[in-house]
């Protein structure tokens, strides 16, 4: 769950996972510890036509939700972070 200065979205403030409920360190309105944030926007042919979710784990709880997948997440090393 991410809660920002105003209604514009803008300034990043804090940042909980919606698991845990952990709330994650957010420093100048960068998240700075491991944060993974999705977002699903449901469309026609889905019980959800017309809907967005947002949600955000921290990095026990996505590594909890990926170990119980049938097909392991795939990998690769990235050069540069952005």
């Amino acid at each position: 769950m991410r809660i920002y200065m105003d209604d514009n979205r803008q300034e990043l403030v804090s940042v909980i996972c919606n698991r845990c409920k952990k709330e994650l360190k957010v420093e100048n309105g960068i998240v700075k510890e491991g944060c993974f944030h999705a977002e699903a926007q449901f469309g026609y042919f889905s019980k959800k036509d017309g809907i967005k979710h947002f949600f955000d784990l921290c990095e026990e709880c996505y590594d909890k939700m990926v170990t119980g997948l049938a097909i392991p997440v795939e990998a690769e090393e990235v050069k540069e972070m952005l």
